[in-house]
């Protein structure tokens, strides 16, 4: 077995290579900028209208690049999963149902186990959208639109190893995922729905999904006696009540740190009612209020108890404790 030379360290700056290879890969998606046109827009308008999923595929490395595409647009609001071409000459076409549209990736268009499968999936009158860097290739002929990606040399030295070319498939999946994203409004709410696990998931938690309600929540009138208060607070567990009028309106609250204030300037709990000690006006957050954006009013104003309003009436209590339970930081 012929033992491959390798070079010395101090013969090459190994530095200068990776910055080469990011330039000329900077310089492929400057070029597939170029070469997007308005098959771009038919394909993204064609998979707007189906309403089947897209499957995604292609083998070798663009196969790798595909499934990273199918599962971007998965989530991001648009049916998708990747199909491997060989297992689907084998019989996993059958996942293949009425109304899908193939999105076929192959650099150079002709790629044996792809064009295997392109037969079939037209005859059964799917739409198919190829990916390639070869206008005549056989994939772009057989395709309903062509996506070109217009690279002219991979960053590999040897013109071998899809470098370049991957990256520009990858940067080309993205755009699409992205423009199919904002035609369909797709929002953070709906972000959330496809990552309920995860970081994602957890950042993009609403109030309304870790509040304390009902009988949980610590209510007091401004008339009540401060030492009635007191036990409210100490049987709901959270260092504090909310304050309501006769409408049952939040006009305040009163914390632990309330009591030891006015304590602190000479005020009696066994002769005084709440309204002497509470707070007017407090902060509050709303049921679709984020978790992470209670949080930062929390941080912001050092207070760890928020109440939760709908229509100027208290529906629920978040607590730091809540928050940090609820993985979000």
């Amino acid at each position: 077995m012929e033992v491959l030379r390798r070079l010395n360290l101090k013969e090459v700056n190994a530095v200068e290579i990776g910055k080469r290879v990011l330039q000329e890969e900077k310089n492929a998606l400057e070029d597939l900028i170029q070469a997007i046109d308005e098959n771009f827009q038919k394909a993204v308008e064609l998979i707007l209208s189906t309403e089947g999923k897209v499957i995604v595929t292609g083998m070798g490395k663009s196969g790798h690049i595909g499934q990273k595409i199918a599962a971007t647009l998965a989530s991001t609001g648009t049916p998708a999963f990747f199909l491997h071409p060989a297992e689907a000459i084998h019989g996993d076409l059958g996942m293949i149902s009425k109304g899908d549209i193939i999105l076929a990736i192959s650099n150079s268009g002709e790629t044996p186990e792809l064009l295997a499968i392109i037969p079939t999936i037209k005859r059964w009158g799917h739409k198919i959208i190829a990916i390639t860097n070869n206008k005549n290739s056989t994939l772009a002929k057989e395709s309903d639109i062509h996506l070109f990606l217009n690279v002219k040399k991979e960053a590999c030295p040897l013109n071998l190893a899809p470098t370049s070319s991957s990256t520009s498939t990858l940067a080309l999946g993205d755009a699409l995922a992205v423009a199919l994203l904002e035609l369909r409004g797709f929002t953070a709410e709906d972000f959330a729905r496809f990552h309920p696990g995860g970081s994602l998931g957890r950042k993009l938690m609403k109030v309304e999904e870790i509040m304390h309600t009902g009988k949980e929540l610590p209510v007091v009138q401004p008339e009540t006696p401060l030492k009635e208060t007191v036990i409210v607070m100490s049987e709901k567990g959270f260092g504090a009540a909310f304050v309501v009028d006769r409408e049952g309106k939040l006009i305040g609250i009163i914390t632990d740190g309330d009591l030891r204030r006015f304590i602190k300037k000479g005020g009696s709990i066994d002769r005084s009612n709440t309204s002497r000690a509470m707070t007017l006006n407090p902060k509050t957050a709303t049921r679709d209020m984020l978790v992470v954006e209670a949080l930062e009013l929390m941080e912001r104003y050092n207070i760890t108890v928020l109440p939760v309003v709908e229509e100027d009436k208290p529906v629920g209590l978040i607590h730091m404790h809540d928050i940090l339970k609820s993985g979000v930081i």
